[in-house]
């Protein structure tokens, strides 16, 4: 496992910066689920605000970070079947932080900075990509970082080595 020798959000905003990536940040109070993070003010429509799930399989030997819309509703076994992996369940939490060096509630693909093995897949449900632009978590779930799409999907992610898998998802939206 990698040392931290600063906190999630300190390294992966240093990362950022050093790589010149342009990003908006937000502090804001701690927001553990996606329906409190909705309710942010600096959150307009041109923003995706994602779901971002952390699975295994029953083994945990193969770890997935999924990628969801606010409103898509998830179910397991959808999950599982379009990714063509048999019993996905929600990772334990110390696979997250020994992966991602993320606690519950501060899930974001910006964790996988620190996944130098590749262990993660990333995957993504392609409605997040409709908007102009998308926001996590760096690293604590007291800030928030908005990226425009084309800057999160053609620098961030391949400047971390990692090559996201787009699901085709036949789900609802949640009731609201």
């Amino acid at each position: 496992m990698t040392d931290i020798t600063m906190n999630p959000r300190m390294e992966i905003l240093a990362f950022l910066d050093v790589h010149a990536i342009p990003y908006e940040l937000y502090e804001h109070e701690p927001a553990f689920t996606i329906e409190a993070c909705m309710g942010l003010p600096f959150l307009s429509g041109d923003v995706t605000l994602c779901k971002n799930v952390f699975l295994c399989n029953r083994q945990q030997t193969d770890f997935y970070l999924m990628l969801l819309g606010p409103h898509t509703s998830f179910r397991t076994a959808v999950v599982s079947k379009a990714l063509g992996v048999s019993r996905l369940s929600f990772a334990p939490e110390d696979a997250l932080f020994r992966l991602l060096h993320l606690r519950p509630g501060s899930v974001s693909p910006l964790g996988l900075y620190f996944d130098k093995a590749h262990a993660v897949t990333l995957c993504y449900e392609r409605a997040i990509r409709e908007t102009a632009r998308i926001a996590f978590h760096p690293g604590e779930n007291n800030a928030t970082v908005v990226f425009d799409q084309g800057v999160f999907w053609g620098r961030v992610l391949p400047l971390m080595g990692i090559g996201p898998v787009e699901v085709g998802l036949e789900v609802q939206a949640a009731d609201s």
